[in-house]
């Protein structure tokens, strides 16, 4: 590990600290650059699904799916509907 000094915003170092649940200023700046680092990796590798061509055209045949619930936006909203009458 490295050591340095560094000039820090002091208020952003706080939200830092309260949004990580850290305790000690190194803490916070050490999840904070883990954070920065995990998120960069999240990325590329969504990135990566972007790249990959997916065709599920007869799939539903492959697996032998011949159907089963509706999930169009339309289906989906009418079950809401449903089901926000019955609770109430």
């Amino acid at each position: 590990m490295a050591r340095i000094t560094v000039d820090v915003n002091e208020e952003w170092l706080e939200a830092a600290r309260e949004a990580l649940g850290t305790t000690t200023k190194v803490a916070t700046i050490n999840a904070a650059l883990k954070e920065v680092h995990r998120r960069r990796r999240a990325e590329e590798m969504l990135a990566l699904w972007d790249t990959i061509e997916l065709d599920f055209s007869g799939s539903e045949k492959a697996w032998r799916y011949g159907g089963g619930r509706d999930l169009s936006p339309e289906a989906l909203v009418e079950a809401a509907r449903e089901g926000l009458v019955e609770a109430g």
